[in-house]
């Protein structure tokens, strides 16, 4: 049995890896947030964005915990593939989840259809991108933690969506998303916690991308998108806000109805108290 570390290099990774998924979390909720007061194609762009974000959030979190991830006695390697494929699961899973609440009549309804399927995306994201590991050996799983993060992971997500449902204000939004980062950052070591690997020392080269090779530059990639659109998302007014800039258009405008009448006999620039001239 191969000793298994989950933190090669020490607090770095976990702590990096939750700013992450609070990120993604907050940008997420936000994004879900405009969703609601908007309509049309206004709110599936914010849909949208609110699913990439949560994703790649996610997804992010995930590997950035992966890069201080190492078995003793093999190296390991990423299926570049397989690691990809878990990243349009994240966003596409979370998406139906998502949408699910944002166009759904029934509330309760709909937290929990969205809850349940965004929370088995996350699941499935993790999991899958587990199955791109390659190493030496076997990985084998303890099914009772396995079903744990799968719990946790639906419950950090109905808990997000009823969060973007009910919480407006930018503060309460905040404090959701840290819940939502130490939720998903459970979610991950729990089931990094049910791994057991067989180690079989081999000489043969692994298949795949080593984790600076893929792993690292994809995750600084799509860090910077979220930090990116994160600004673009705190710099966009809302729809209250622009309702309100319109408003105050609206007043300070003259009112083009109010017709200056002058009475008969009136000349531009003679008095009309005067006699009229000889």
């Amino acid at each position: 049995m191969g000793h298994l570390d989950h933190a090669a290099f020490g607090w770095l990774t976990p702590v990096l890896s939750y700013t992450m998924a609070c990120i993604g979390a907050a940008l997420g909720l936000r994004c879900t947030v405009r969703a609601l007061d908007a309509t049309g194609r206004s709110r599936r762009n914010w849909l949208l964005t609110a699913a990439s974000a949560i994703g790649t959030g996610i997804w992010t979190m995930h590997f950035v915990a992966m890069l201080g991830f190492g078995v003793t006695g093999t190296d390991i390697r990423y299926d570049v593939p397989l690691t990809i494929l878990s990243l349009v699961i994240a966003m596409g899973v979370v998406g139906v989840g998502v949408f699910a609440v944002g166009y759904g009549r029934d509330r309760v309804r709909s937290l929990l259809i969205g809850g349940l399927t965004t929370g088995i995306g996350v699941a499935s994201m993790h999991y899958m991108g587990m199955a791109a590991l390659r190493l030496h050996g076997t990985v084998h799983y303890d099914p009772v933690l396995v079903a744990l993060s799968v719990v946790i992971a639906v419950v950090a997500a109905t808990a997000a969506l009823w969060a973007a449902l009910n919480i407006h204000a930018p503060i309460a939004v905040a404090l959701a998303s840290l819940v939502m980062g130490a939720a998903v950052s459970s979610m991950h070591y729990t089931g990094m916690f049910a791994v057991r690997v067989e180690v079989a020392p081999s000489a043969a080269d692994l298949p795949g991308a080593t984790v600076m090779q893929f792993i690292f530059p994809l995750a600084v990639g799509l860090g910077s998108y979220l930090f990116i659109t994160s600004a673009f998302v705190a710099l966009s007014p809302t729809a209250r806000e622009r309702a309100a800039y319109a408003s105050a258009e609206r007043l300070t405008e003259p009112d083009e109805r109010a017709v200056h009448v002058a009475p008969s006999g009136f000349h531009a620039g003679r008095d009309p108290l005067r006699s009229p001239a000889p």
